[in-house]
């Protein structure tokens, strides 16, 4: 779906914008050919350099979007200096926003429990009077049986959704994903918490914060049971090996200008 992407340490990522991200999955939607969009962060960055099945779960998405400012950064440094930062919760509002516009169905696959899926379609349809919601479902805490997944699949095709939400959490949420595309005909969009932001059982960072790449700082300061051990661990490992991806690049660059032809006189 994109055509251009930076490798960031094994995570290929669009390089791109908001309105050409939102612009490629409209399209795709409206085609009515199937495809998943993966929302990347530091977390998704190390979950696929520590597995090859979760490696190629996401580097075969149809699009990979940097949600996390260090990855944005991270492209930048590399030589993708028109690359952009492109949060899901950003494009999951912008979607909705153009539903009705566009006459895009949409649905909701995910959230903690039915009431909070409720709120979110709610407070949805207040912001964005015209949007077309056609499916919501919030799956039960435990794999679905063979005949509760294929009912999944048929509610979401009767429903005739254009672009489904899906916020079950990374890896869960691409992995969910990529099993279930040939068999829908939709676009699917991993927006993790999003949900959550929505609903209002979670709170954004202010946008300062989340200019300056702190979004993770506020997230743990949120959540600090929850995700202590996961900013411990993967933070600096992230750091470490994209220091390790970055002197490498420059010392290629420095070696291609060096080998250059010099100009004759």
């Amino acid at each position: 779906m994109f055509d251009s992407f930076s490798t960031i340490i094994n995570m290929q990522v669009a390089v791109t914008n908001l309105q050409k991200a939102l612009f490629k999955i409209i399209q795709k939607s409206q085609s009515k050919q199937p495809a998943y969009v993966c929302v990347s962060n530091v977390h998704m960055c190390m979950e696929v350099f520590d597995s090859n099945s979760f490696k190629s779960v996401v580097n075969q998405a149809d699009l990979v979007l940097a949600d996390g400012k260090p990855i944005s950064w991270g492209q930048k440094l590399l030589g993708s200096a028109e690359a952009e930062q492109v949060r899901g919760q950003d494009i999951m509002n912008a979607i909705c926003e153009l539903s009705g516009i566009e006459n895009l169905n949409v649905g909701f696959y995910g959230g903690s429990s039915d009431k909070l899926l409720k709120e979110v379609v709610s407070k949805l349809k207040k912001q964005y009077p015209d949007i077309q919601i056609t499916y919501t479902y919030s799956p039960p805490f435990r794999p679905l049986k063979e005949d509760e997944d294929q009912q999944v699949i048929q509610d979401i095709k009767n429903a005739d959704v254009n672009i489904l939400f899906v916020g079950i959490g990374c890896p869960k949420q691409e992995i969910w994903m990529a099993e279930h595309k040939e068999n829908l005909n939709c676009v699917m969009l991993g927006v993790g918490a999003a949900f959550d932001f929505i609903a209002g059982s979670k709170k954004h960072a202010p946008r300062w914060m989340q200019k300056l790449g702190l979004e993770w700082l506020f997230r743990l300061c949120s959540e600090p049971k929850r995700l202590w051990k996961r900013y411990l661990k993967q933070n600096p490992r992230f750091i470490y090996h994209f220091s390790k991806q970055l002197i490498k690049h420059k010392l290629k660059a420095r070696k291609l200008e060096r080998d250059k032809p010099q100009a004759s006189n």
